[in-house]
Formats: structure tokens, C-alpha cells, sequence
């Protein structure tokens, strides 16, 4: 099996997620890697301890994980920064808030000898960092933000 080897799962778990830009037909798409699996969890290829994602909340176009911030995670879950939608690390379901009964879009991944490597047919890599995007004003989480942290 091959595929782009993108960094490390130590990397990952260091950086606590970590993200590139891939092309999918016309369009870049931000992606972003989580660990799945605490360290001494033993995992094969079909079950890496890292996933991937594509870069948005289902509920409304956000990102999830930003630039000089990362993906925000607690308790297992990625948090979106705008209504506090908790999605699962490992499957992407997502239970409360505002993306309640959706599932992000997972991308291939595949861990051979500690490298994380894209493996998913319809997306190739392009960089390591997010798309230049617009979207998003830069303004972060709106005040009206019920995040504690």
C-alpha cells in the first residue's frame, strides 16, 4: 500500500492535531489529524491511532481546527469554536449542540512504522498548513460562545 507520507503519530500526539491542504478535484480542502488512541494502545493499519478530517463543522461552514491554535479537544472529542458541537476523535459522530446525529467527513490514513501516510483515492497532497481561506472573518468564536475551557 502506498500513499504521501504526511508526519509522525508523535507528531500528533505532541501538537495535540496537526494539519495539511489537499487538492480534491478543483478545490483545496483542509484536513486535520487527531490522535484516536491513547500511546499504549496497540492498532494496525485498519485501525490507526490517528484520524482524519476534513477541515469543517457539519453544522455551519467552520473550521475546526485554526492556525497557531490547532484543533480544540477534550475528553476524547473535537470541539467546533463557534456553538461547542463535541465530535468523536476516533469516528466523527457527534451527539450534542448544534451538529447533533451528523459525522464529519473522514479522509484515508493509513500508519505504517509510526509515519501517518494519505491514502484516500480522491484527494492529494498539496502542503503542510490550512488553505488561505476567508471565510471565517478571523473573528473566532462569537460572544455569544458558551466555551469554557
Amino acid at each position: 500500500m502506498s500513499g504521501y507520507r504526511l508526519t509522525t503519530v508523535e507528531t500528533v500526539r505532541e501538537q495535540g492535531s496537526w494539519a495539511f491542504t489537499a487538492r480534491e478535484g478543483d478545490e483545496d480542502r483542509g484536513v486535520f489529524l487527531v490522535p484516536c488512541a491513547d500511546e499504549s494502545d496497540e492498532r494496525d493499519d485498519e485501525d490507526p491511532p490517528v484520524r482524519a478530517w476534513i477541515n469543517r463543522c457539519t453544522h455551519e461552514d467552520q473550521r475546526l481546527h485554526r492556525e497557531a491554535v490547532g484543533a480544540v479537544t477534550r475528553g476524547g472529542s473535537v470541539v467546533c469554536p463557534k456553538h461547542g458541537s463535541a465530535f468523536d476523535a476516533c469516528d466523527g459522530g457527534c451527539d450534542n449542540g448544534e451538529a447533533a446525529g451528523t459525522t464529519l467527513r473522514s479522509v484515508d490514513v493509513t500508519v505504517r512504522d509510526g509515519a501517518v501516510f494519505l491514502t484516500d483515492d480522491d484527494l492529494s497532497y498539496l502542503r503542510e498548513g490550512l488553505p488561505d481561506e476567508d471565510d471565517d472573518d478571523g473573528a473566532g468564536p462569537s460572544s455569544s460562545s458558551h466555551l469554557t475551557f
